[in-house]
């Protein structure tokens, strides 16, 4: 059998057109150094061609999570990072995030960077950052009939917003508020900087155990962002008979109507996020979101 400490996994964004020359430099690095690659099948189109069996297996992202992987490469944006959030952080696999994107508040590494970050992480000279992960639960008739995870976060919204929803929000059993809105969303910290900083919610340091409840274009102006404590579950239901959808990460969803309940709450692992030396969270906002040099 392959050792398995010495096993891993490329994730990259489909149809992007830098990975022609990323990925064969990449697995030439991983390989000389004994590495064994697996790649999910966005990346398998970019594999070197040759007349020799390939040392290189491709395999599906869900089974990704199966393979005992030392770490995982990222290529893409946020976006890919949180579909390789939800696949491998149950599974405690470290993750470097290389941003081939355009505003990559989370995969920091630049491709410039990739090699050197990737000598710093074999040589222990870099950590990773843990980072809170969500776990929605949609109940029906009692029972959890579908569950989600989300680096970011959990949104109840409607798919056709022509009017207002309903939803009442709950939090440890007792009653929090009525919220006629567009929908309601519940963040981690990593999330803060997301979908809930565009509907008007804080920013939360990464490190904080924490969840933001943020009401989106809430009809009531009093209706503002709430912060909870990290072991809190936050219930949310419908007020009345509509079709609603729940959605993790803007890239999973569910139809729910007024006889479901979404549970929401911080999972009990983190994403492992392998943090480039040269950066820190700060450094980012000010980048991202143009706060100013020092």
């Amino acid at each position: 059998m392959p050792d398995s400490s010495k096993r891993v996994a490329i994730f990259s964004k489909p149809q992007k057109a830098e990975l022609s020359s990323i990925v064969p430099s990449l697995l030439e690095w991983l390989i000389a150094r004994g590495f064994e690659p697996v790649v999910d099948p966005p990346t398998a189109p970019h594999l070197p061609h040759s007349d020799r069996p390939s040392p290189v297996r491709v395999v599906s992202r869900e089974e990704l999570r199966h393979q005992s992987l030392a770490f995982a490469i990222v290529l893409g944006g946020d976006g890919t990072l949180l579909s390789a959030a939800r696949v491998l952080a149950r599974a405690e696999v470290p993750i470097m995030a290389v941003n081939l994107g355009s505003l990559g508040f989370l995969t920091e590494v630049r491709r410039e960077d990739l090699f050197l970050a990737l000598d710093e992480w074999c040589e222990g000279r870099i950590k990773t950052e843990r980072r809170a992960m969500a776990r929605c639960c949609v109940f029906r008739e009692g029972r959890c009939t579908a569950q989600y995870d989300a680096l970011n976060d959990i949104v109840v919204a409607r798919a056709n917003i022509s009017r207002v929803a309903d939803l009442r929000v709950s939090l440890n059993g007792v009653f929090v508020a009525n919220y006629m809105a567009d929908g309601v969303i519940v963040a981690t910290p990593t999330g803060s900087t997301a979908y809930s900083l565009a509907a008007g919610g804080p920013v939360l340091v990464p490190q904080l155990r924490a969840m933001i409840i943020t009401p989106v274009s809430p009809h009531a102006l009093t209706n503002r962002p709430l912060v909870v404590p990290g072991d809190s579950t936050i219930s949310i239901t419908l007020n009345r008979a509509d079709t609603l959808f729940v959605t993790a990460d803007g890239q999973e969803a569910e139809e729910i109507t007024i006889k479901d309940e979404i549970r929401c709450s911080l999972a009990d692992y983190d994403l492992q996020l392998i943090r480039h030396e040269n950066t820190n969270f700060f450094d980012v906002l000010r980048s991202k979101l143009k706060w100013g040099e020092r």
